[in-house]
């Protein structure tokens, strides 16, 4: 079975935005299978649409399913991970400038009115990544302790990288090539 990565964007995102087309390419060029799908309502996000479209985008979860997410799209991540039975579990999940609270946006607060359930998502997805930057203007350092010590998360911290948008001149992210392929290589 090939790998298989899916790219979720974050609020107000699209799929043609910053790094994702970049990281679609070249982790195709590594023999992925890479969707890179529009979440609906990016700009009045629901978690129960998103979780609903991200577990058809997904299919069958399996330990060849990688997840990357930026912004909001980690914890749409986390919320799907969360809708998995008992038994079902993917490769890992690399999570770009993810927050665990709605950062003061009252529009995103539905993604948090239930408190994380870390060990459910621990059980389920085993290798998980958090990429964050030293200059976030949205997301305090301080989240990707909390995916460090919730869920053992490897974390990297880059600098001068702001939120990893294309706004902040990010249409690269060789940190989140590199993340996917450390994770799906120690699953070999």
């Amino acid at each position: 079975m090939p790998k298989r990565a899916i790219i979720l964007h974050g609020w107000k995102g699209v799929p043609e935005g910053a790094w994702r087309p970049w990281l679609k390419k070249e982790l195709e060029e590594k023999w992925f299978d890479v969707t890179v799908p529009q979440l609906p309502n990016a700009d009045t996000p629901q978690v129960d649409e998103w979780v609903k479209h991200i577990s058809g985008v997904v299919g069958t979860p399996g330990k060849d399913t990688y997840l990357v997410g930026h912004s909001l799209g980690c914890i749409a991540i986390l919320r799907y991970l969360e809708s998995l039975k008992k038994g079902q579990e993917i490769g890992g999940a690399v999570l770009v400038a993810g927050s665990i609270d709605d950062l003061g946006h009252k529009e995103l607060s539905n993604f948090f009115s239930k408190p994380i359930d870390w060990e459910k998502i621990k059980s389920i997805c085993k290798k998980v990544i958090a990429i964050n930057s030293d200059n976030d203007p949205h997301v305090p350092l301080m989240h990707a302790d909390v995916f460090k010590n919730r869920l053992g998360a490897e974390i990297i911290i880059k600098h001068g990288m702001k939120h990893f948008c294309g706004e902040d001149g990010i249409t690269e992210l060789p940190v989140a090539l590199e993340s996917v392929l450390t994770i799906s290589c120690s699953q070999q």
